[in-house]
């Protein structure tokens, strides 16, 4: 069975590691002193990981508050988005050049402490950097994305209603806004505050989705595979807005391939063991549901039907038993610490549909390979997405299916292979399940958001196809291409793992010039742009925007405010919007939508 975890964790492999050294020479001694006997534990190396990924995070983002640029103008923000490339590079290099010393000279158990510290702190600045631009991109104002305004303005009043004891709002997950309560009535002044939590919270929890993502990983696969998901996945659906969202979907996917593992496993462990264990999993996943519910949604149908193959059913009276109370404590813990939103989701779920559409929504549904917001500019649904060569596919999504079909082909054995795959088909017949009941229903029911767990599964089957067919490969080579047929426990490996180690060094560099061109190219959208003349044709950047021209608590504008009047604060609870039964069509401008909402529209278009 291809192996993905146990020792990917421990380095377990890296302990027996034979006399001599992979290229022949004889073996380098293992560091010595009081810090290599420290860094020799487990739990030491785990929790460096965390300090130093988490600290890259953090750290940056703070060092993006000396910045001083003018963000409503264009040079001002190519200035500073050349400056958060600069100051990632000074932080970044050393630690590459130390990554790729350590590969080519010295003892190899060193440099994989090296190079997982290095991981961690690349996972760290990857969206750190993003951090940094949406503090660029917010300099002078203490407001936060989208201003008062969309999804931001919901976020501000369900805080302002847990500030008034009024509890949940909705169905809607409470875990941030009762964060944004707690966080303006400690840090700021309580009541009419809650948007400068806002503010200080797309920040924060931008700058850790990347290390959360990395960590997550790091619980089932080595840090450079780790590292190959997390960066792609962190700075590719990180949206600074509603930063909490995609955090969960991107750290779900790791926690269910653990939880389908330590079911197999909990067979062989005390009934203690197991409930304790299940307890703690099932605590992680009701609190990521309290957080933000969505993904479970999606992943449930396809996580129901593994669960049902990967318990023991055939391993005796006391393996399933064992394995029962796991899956048990998992299960009931997760649901009395969900407890409220599920009540709320029971007892409101049927009278809350969702009615909004979209760019996304008006696209082909077999299209998954990215997507538009309500903030799209010019584009449309007859323009967008562009076709590809074959059959309206591009070369990179043939490249990505590739990719895919190795990591089934050859990797299906593996529990992280099977949980990806069976979430990713339970995502894609419910994303056609609610598409095909919209026109009916006159719901959208948020199917397009199926779009990021579809591609963030193709993405992980893909970098898993690529790390089995390595394994697979240079295991064929040492079967066949060993010289001499010297096959003894002391001969040198085929490829010697120095070469591997350099190898990946390399490919570790390319992944951070890679993650520093995404999270540039991340933040440069959410640079303030002004209102079009047509709201139709907004784009990401009018969340920054919005934040600029709302008056500060002293009652002046901010510092680079790009109107002279600036509005008031707006200080409101939240209130359930009224249903009137039809699809609100965004995007469209009024005389299209008997097109595309098969309906006059309730606004005339500007003249």
């Amino acid at each position: 069975m291809t192996n993905l975890a146990p020792e990917a964790v421990g380095e377990a492999a890296t302990a027996q590691r034979r006399p001599g050294s992979a290229d022949g020479s004889p073996a380098a001694s293992a560091p010595r002193g009081r810090a290599a006997s420290w860094m020799s534990r487990r739990w030491v190396r785990a929790l460096a990981e965390i300090l130093v990924s988490v600290g890259a995070a953090l750290g940056y983002t703070l060092l993006a508050r000396h910045i001083s640029v003018n963000p409503m103008n264009r040079i001002g923000q190519v200035s500073g988005l050349a400056k958060l490339q600069q100051y990632v590079a000074i932080l970044a290099l050393p630690l590459l050049a130390l990554l790729l010393y350590t590969a080519y000279r010295g003892a190899l158990r060193r440099h994989e402490t090296v190079k997982r510290l290095v991981c961690a702190a690349l996972a760290g600045l990857s969206t750190g950097v993003i951090a940094g631009g949406v503090v660029v991109a917010l300099r002078g104002t203490p407001w936060p994305l989208g201003g008062q305004e969309g999804d931001p303005s919901v976020l501000i009043a369900m805080a302002n209603s847990f500030l008034h004891g009024e509890g949940m709002s909705g169905i809607y997950p409470p875990g941030f806004p009762a964060l944004m309560a707690a966080w303006a009535k400690i840090r700021y002044d309580g009541i009419g505050s809650s948007g400068f939590a806002l503010h200080d919270m797309q920040i924060f929890f931008s700058a850790l989705a990347g290390p959360m993502a990395y960590l997550a990983w790091r619980l089932l696969l080595r840090p450079f595979w780790a590292l190959l998901i997390a960066v792609p996945a962190a700075v590719l659906f990180l949206d600074p807005i509603r930063p909490y969202s995609h955090v969960v979907m991107i750290v779900l996917l790791p926690l269910l391939a653990y939880f389908m593992r330590e079911i197999r496993r909990s067979a062989g462990r005390s009934v203690r063991t197991a409930l304790l264990r299940g307890a703690g999993l099932g605590l992680v996943f009701g609190i990521l549901f309290l957080w933000y519910s969505g993904w479970y949604v999606w992943a449930a149908p396809g996580v129901f039907l593994l669960a049902l193959f990967v318990f023991p059913w055939r391993g005796g009276a006391a393996a399933r038993g064992r394995a029962g109370a796991y899956l048990g404590a998992t299960v009931v813990t997760a649901g009395v610490v969900g407890a409220p939103l599920l009540y709320q989701m029971i007892r409101l779920g049927s009278q809350t549909p969702d009615r909004y559409a979209y760019l996304s929504v008006y696209a082909d549904p077999a299209y998954v390979m990215g997507w538009a917001s309500d903030r799209a500019g010019t584009l449309t649904y007859e323009s967008w997405p562009v076709a590809g060569e074959m059959a309206g596919q591009s070369a990179f999504t043939l490249l990505l299916l590739l990719g895919v079909g190795l990591g089934i082909g050859l990797g299906l054995r593996s529990i992280v292979v099977r949980t990806t795959a069976a979430v990713l088909v339970g995502a894609w017949l419910a994303r056609f399940w609610f598409a095909s009941h919209m026109a009916h229903e006159k719901a959208v029911q948020l199917y397009p958001r199926t779009t990021w767990i579809i591609m963030y599964c193709l993405m992980i089957l893909a970098v898993l196809g690529l790390m089995i067919t390595v394994r697979r490969g240079s295991g064929w080579a040492e079967r066949t291409l060993r010289r001499g047929g010297d096959a003894g426990a002391g001969a040198a490996p085929v490829v010697p793992r120095r070469v591997v180690q350099q190898l990946v060094a390399g490919l570790i560099c390319v992944t951070a010039l890679f993650a520093t061109m995404g999270a540039s190219w991340s933040v440069n959208r959410y640079m303030p742009a002004a209102e079009a003349a047509n709201n139709s044709q907004d784009t990401m950047g009018i969340d920054a925007w919005r934040a600029h021209t709302i008056k500060k608590p002293d009652g002046t504008c901010p510092r680079f405010s790009p109107v002279k009047k600036c509005a008031e604060p707006i200080v409101q609870d939240w209130k359930p919007s009224a249903d009137d039964g039809h699809i609100w069509c965004a995007n469209v401008a009024a005389k299209d939508w008997p097109k595309v909402c098969g309906r006059r529209a309730p606004f005339e278009d500007p003249k």
